[in-house]
């Protein structure tokens, strides 16, 4: 069975915790300069520490989210593949959607890529017409 080596799943760990806890210098710390995070419903991109700090903050703003109750989970070396869920309240505006005060629970599959100990990127898969009936916007 392939896993993780050691270093990157102490990277991981530490950029779980650091996600959890809403710290962002801890989080962008565990991240390459050049990272990329990809949110695919969206179809948008987001390079570098800068790019996904905007992005983080755009979430953690509109729902206060962070991930629980990961399911199932594929490892190489240098790759993780997570099912988990994100939950929070949409307690802030997001995307044009203002706060709606709705719960969301949203299943979520991510793909995590590792290099030089530490994290390189995110691709996020997720059902947006699933969020946008959670926050009442559909």
């Amino acid at each position: 069975m392939l896993q993780l080596t050691p270093a990157n799943a102490e990277i991981l760990l530490r950029h779980v915790k650091a996600e959890t806890a809403f710290d962002m210098e801890g989080t962008l710390a565990t991240l390459t300069e050049d990272c990329l995070f990809e949110d695919m419903p969206s179809g948008r991109s987001h390079r570098g520490r800068e790019a996904v700090r905007r992005y983080y903050q755009e979430w953690w703003d509109a729902f206060g989210n962070t991930p629980s109750q990961s399911k199932r989970h594929a490892a190489a070396a240098d790759m993780l593949i997570v099912e988990t869920r994100f939950v929070g309240t949409h307690r802030g505006p997001w995307r044009g959607v203002p706060a709606s005060g709705k719960a969301i629970d949203l299943p979520v599959a991510i793909f995590i890529g590792f290099r030089d100990n530490l994290m390189s990127g995110e691709r996020f898969y997720y059902d947006s017409a699933t969020l946008l009936a959670q926050i009442g916007a559909r």
